[in-house]
């Protein structure tokens, strides 16, 4: 296009942009075969009317003149008569003198008043930057009618030369704002006789254009030099622009400060701050990766897409600097084969040895980098240095550099912003303070300055952190190993305080961060403590993030006592209860062992669903909160947050490569995303008509397909390529719902998990059937009416085993021979998600809990822990502690010292179980109807029978005197009053029509009460069994949601000064200010009781998977 026809677009722009309508345009310029279906296409994906607007202009500045014509002639046809005048006087001619084209894209006009004016040609390899060409090409306009400065700045190798050159190769621009010429100065770091120089030759290359009777004299002096070239820019060429490129200081400035039109280079943004008329167009560091390949491509003659590997590393670890880029270029046009050699010079920073094969002005990029430099005072060059302590592509505000400098924040600022204007740092304004950094070129080039002096710099940071600076809670350890001080690096990440202070202000997946990776430095001073630290971490993270931030001593107090942690723990809570402040040791945990890896907390409600990248290196997760999160699966740090779904996203799953990840909903549609963007690629809907409960891709990249199955009762597995708007293929056998579906490893069978309570197998090429297993056939016990329902599997690397997750609990069967292995118990809610990891060492599991685990595959094999139940009862006897407890068996497990007594008896769940006061007598009641009185340490055994449903509890009555009696009460609305000696019925009340929940006795015991499901309570005559009264019952416990769950115990100490509760978890509260004293995390949760000691320091309960605590208090605390 010619260059009046493109300008007269850019000048029209805002209004065209304002008033068209694109689509109605885009139908006649398609029609005339100036556009293209694709352009189309981009354009319309603009999300406004104005940006498509926008879109189809960016577009037509690149065609050529019959583009602008059929533009012209489509906004006459759709009535824009006052738009299509803008551009009438501009039309170009199709005659074939009007059709030359120039190989440059620069008339012969043009080229002539920039030969004339000294104007650099365009490098051998150039690659336009438009959208910065057209901020000059705007600032320069604005000398039309007045004298100025235009500044563009930048760092160095920025390309501002090149930009300068580019911006004035414009016929409009040249005849309307500069019809006097163009006329360049390359200036440079130059003395004062080197400037009079410049001014000379300047001189006498305007005096040669002009007709004179003699040649003057040059000037000989700076001031007659600039007073000449005042003249002549005033007389002779007054509508004429001076480039003056890389300009250094002021003091070359002044003289050139003549009153005329300027167009200025430099690295400097504060030199034009004393002149009038200045505007400023910044240049950012950097060209996008698809223009810095395409410069690497030109200077190799060869195509983008058959650039190797190493072209996009190079561009990425330079930042895409122009100057590198070219400098490297230029250097593959001789040696072209040196593609690896060249970035791993890059890689590290070895800059001499990237040397100089075009024009630039330096022999290698180090000395451009060197030249900035040498322009500041000693003492800002020193503190310049120092900013090599700093981490990549970190923005730092300006306190922390006062802590390394040791300087007031004020005189910080001052220097800062020096460097600032001289292109030396850039300051991130869109935030309050200021925040700074440098280009990754910069921070090498100091780094590789300044190698030998990084610990003596290290050495001056500070070692007790500053709660308001946050810099340094994220980046001491970096410095700390960084300068090799390897027994402070030690000192810091195996301290508690540490621990909490820094997860309590960054998070915990921070902290595991620094484990991992400074886990080679400090496995050198010991490589337990670091496990014992990362452990500790990983399965406490998510309790850090709770708000308010728990107790980390009351955390760390459950580690091992080999453990660092506890050893540090123990020691402060021991500190601390001198003050008086509580806390509990866990004296019984030697015995557990957890088998997670890393518990996470991603998701405010349930997680749906978990998944391993196809690297291991992140993990996916969704739920309830519709949301799609990507965490590291090392330390659970979040790298990707995508609101994905109008409603619950139950699943999600990386494709073969990692590059895109699929998402299902309730919603009904499948969607996938690029995973490092986070951008929608493509969606899936109309063919599932129930939510689609799971998707799964295959495993190698042979044939990528996508599964997914839903509720549908039919159609309900469906497999689909991403290339295909509609499904491939539909397998037939399930008639409920699909809950899973996943592929063997070699992709030639898809496992389907279904509410029918089978596992499928079909063959994928065919979609037909291959093996159908029942489930419910493993589960002969089970009392569910619906039956068991598989929500998942996952398959072993080899193909022969697989796990399956049915209610809480995941199993691992063996496929072929349909034997279980092993079972994982842990979760508190139902487990809808299992997945080994790559390599098959670790299993993941999600759960409704709101947690992820991870579980090491080949110890849950080899796990053979005794699960106990939460009814149970407890004798406290000096120091010796004696626990029952029912297991999963039905089994009382009795646990005294050395003795294990085991009662056989009851033939379903143990629901109470009691010690009499003497500690001889055991009372226990069941699920299968009865109470049964117990000499356990002989095993004789009293069985009450009466009870037509289970018998929830009972309790003991007036046990001291000669006969002792027991009341119990059952789901079949009865109250019953035995003789405990003989077993006799003395009352059978029948109290409720609905089950009898709870069950009291007056400490007298003449009254007893009851409480049922059909809403009321009810006092009753315990000597002859008289309803006394009836009341309503409508009270909720005021501390639940202190607890994570309904409160379901309570006891006072006996100075009733403090009370202990149980729910989710338990707590210690202070009775007269109604504050928490402290909180016990466990394992599981929904504790049903505790027991407690006569002189309340010893503490004894049993959570929901089964795991026995006996917490004691630390010794110095006093209640």
């Amino acid at each position: 296009m010619e260059e009046r026809a493109r300008s007269c677009l850019l000048r029209s722009r805002a209004t065209l942009e304002q008033d068209i309508k694109a689509s109605y345009l885009m139908d006649h310029m398609i029609s005339d075969g100036v556009l293209t279906g694709v352009e189309e296409e981009r354009v319309l994906s603009k999300p406004t009317r104005r940006e498509q607007a926008a879109a189809l202009l960016e577009v037509l500045l690149w065609k050529d003149n019959r583009a602008y014509i059929s533009f012209y002639n489509a906004l006459i046809r759709e009535s824009y008569g006052d738009l299509a005048s803008l551009l009438h006087n501009d039309l170009p001619q199709l005659s074939p003198e009007g059709e030359k084209s120039y190989s440059n894209g620069i008339s012969p006009t043009v080229q002539a008043i920039l030969s004339e004016g000294g104007v650099p040609q365009r490098p051998v390899v150039f690659v336009n930057r438009p959208a910065l060409l057209n901020k000059v090409r705007e600032k320069l306009y604005k000398l039309q009618n007045a004298v100025g400065w235009v500044t563009v700045f930048g760092m160095a190798g920025s390309g501002k030369s090149v930009l300068a050159a580019e911006s004035v190769k414009d016929h409009t621009l040249i005849k309307e704002c500069f019809p006097d010429g163009i006329h360049w100065l390359s200036v440079g770091q130059c003395e004062r006789a080197d400037l009079l120089v410049r001014l000379q030759s300047l001189c006498f290359r305007l005096e040669q254009s002009q007709v004179s009777e003699a040649p003057l004299r040059p000037p000989s002096s700076l001031e007659e030099a600039k007073e000449r070239l005042r003249f002549l820019m005033l007389r002779r060429f007054p509508r004429a622009l001076l480039i003056l490129d890389d300009v250094w200081d002021s003091y070359t400035l002044r003289a050139f400060d003549i009153q005329c039109r300027v167009l200025l280079t430099t690295r400097n943004r504060s030199l034009t701050d004393s002149v009038s008329g200045r505007y400023l167009v910044p240049v950012e560091s950097g060209l996008d990766e698809e223009k810095a390949l395409e410069i690497l491509a030109l200077y190799v003659n060869g195509k983008l897409h058959n650039l190797p590997e190493q072209a996009r590393s190079i561009v990425k670890e330079c930042k895409g600097s122009p100057l590198v880029v070219s400098l490297i270029g230029a250097l593959l046009r001789e040696f072209p084969e040196r593609w690896g050699y060249y970035l791993r010079q890059l890689q590290k920073k070895q800059f001499q040895r990237i040397r100089k094969s075009s024009s630039y002005d330096y022999e290698a990029l180090d000395q451009a980098m060197d030249a900035s430099l040498q322009v500041l005072k000693k003492e800002h060059r020193e503190l310049y240095k120092d900013l090599s302590v700093l981490e990549k592509d970190v923005k730092v505000p300006a306190k922390v550099l006062s802590v390394l400098w040791g300087k007031e924040l004020e005189d910080v600022e001052d220097v800062l912003q020096e460097f600032v204007n001289k292109s030396l740092l850039f300051r991130d304004c869109n935030q309050r303070p200021y925040l700074y950094y440098l280009h990754d070129l910069q921070l090498d080039f100091l780094t590789e300055q300044n190698r030998s002096q990084l610990q003596a710099y290290s050495k001056g940071l500070p070692t007790s952190v500053d709660v308001e600076c946050l810099y340094w809670y994220r980046f001491l350890p970096h410095h700390m190993a960084r300068a090799g001080l390897s027994k402070e690096l030690y000192s810091l990440m195996f301290s508690l305080d540490w621990v909490k202070n820094k997860a309590q202000i960054m998070g915990s997946a921070h902290l595991i961060n620094d484990y991992v990776e400074y886990g080679a430095i400090l496995d050198q001073e010991n490589s337990e403590v670091r496990l014992q630290f990362q452990e500790f971490l990983s399965l406490n993270g998510h309790q850090l993030e709770q708000r308010p931030f728990p107790d980390v001593v009351q955390l760390a107090l459950s580690q091992p006592h080999s453990s660092e942690v506890y050893k540090q723990a123990l020691l402060q809570a021991k500190e601390r209860a001198n003050r008086g402040q509580l806390y509990l040791d866990w004296v019984n945990k030697s015995n557990q062992e957890s088998l997670s890896r890393l518990v996470l907390h991603p998701h405010q409600n349930s997680v749906y669903y978990a998944c391993f990248s196809r690297d291991g290196s992140k993990i996916a997760s969704c739920g309830a909160s519709k949301t799609l999160r990507v965490f590291k699966s090392t330390s659970g740090e979040k790298l990707q947050e995508i609101l994905a779904h109008d409603d619950e996203v139950l699943c999600c799953a990386f494709s073969p490569d990692d590059r895109h990840i699929a998402t299902c909903s309730s919603d009904r549609k499948v969607k996938v995303w690029n995973v490092e963007k986070g951008t929608l690629l493509r969606v899936f809907e109309d063919e599932h008509e129930e939510q689609i409960n799971h998707c799964q891709f295959t495993n190698t990249n042979r044939r990528v397909l996508l599964a997914t199955c839903s509720n549908d009762k039919i159609t309900n597995t469906k497999l689909w390529n991403l290339n295909k708007p509609t499904s491939q293929n539909t397998m037939f056998g399930h008639m409920e719902p699909v809950n899973h579906c996943c592929f063997s490893p070699d992709d030639t069978y898809l496992a389907t998990s279904s509410n029918d309570g089978t596992l499928k197998l079909f063959e994928v090429q065919s979609a037909n059937e291959w093996k159908s297993i029942d489930i419910n056939s493993f589960f002969p016990d089970n009392d569910d009416e619906t039956g068991v329902m598989v929500k998942c599997s996952t398959w072993s690397a080899d193909g022969a085993r697989i796990f399956c997750a049915a209610k809480n609990t995941v199993f691992l069967w063996d496929f072929e021979a349909n034997k279980r292995m092993a079972e994982c118990s842990g979760h508190l809610s139902w487990v809808p998600c299992v997945q080994f990891s790559p390599k098959g060492s670790l299993l993941l599991s999600s759960s409704d809990d709101q947690t992820i685990r991870l579980w090491e595959t080949e110890r849950v094999h080899t796990s053979s822990a005794v699960a106990l139940k939460r009814d149970f009862d407890v004798v406290f006897n000096q120091d010796d502690i004696t626990v029952v407890a029912a297991d999963s068996k039905n089994r009382l497990q009795v646990p005294s010292g050395n003795i294990l007594a085991t009662l056989l008896g009851h033939t379903k769940t143990v629901h109470h179980c009691l010690f009499t006061e003497d500690g001889q007598t055991l009372i226990t009641s069941s699920e299968d109807t009865t109470v049964r009185v117990w000499r356990w340490r002989t095993g004789e055994c009293l069985v009450l029978k009466g009870h037509k449903e289970p018998v929830r509890k009972f309790h003991l009555v007036g046990f001291s005197s000669s006969s002792p009696a027991l009341l119990s009460w059952s789901f079949d609305g009865t109250a019953k009053v035995w003789e405990l000696s003989s077993g006799k019925k003395l009352q059978d009340l029948e109290c409720h029509h609905g089950a009898v929940l709870s069950a009291d006795i007056s400490l007298d015991g003449q009254v007893f009460s009851t409480a049922s499901a059909d809403k009321t309570a009810k006092l009753w005559n315990m000597l002859n069994g008289s309803l006394l009264k009836i009341c309503s019952r409508e009270s909720k416990d005021s501390m639940d949601s202190f607890h994570g769950g309904w409160v379901t115990d309570l006891h006072f100490s006996p100075d009733n000064k403090v009370l202990v509760s149980t729910g989710g978890y338990i707590k210690w509260w202070s009775v007269e200010r109604g504050e928490a004293l402290q909180t016990f995390y466990t394992t599981g949760a929904n504790l049903k009781r505790i027991h407690v000691s006569p002189d309340f320091k010893s503490f004894v309960t049993i959570d929901n998977i089964g795991i026995l605590y006996i917490l004691k208090q630390v010794e110095g605390g006093q209640l």
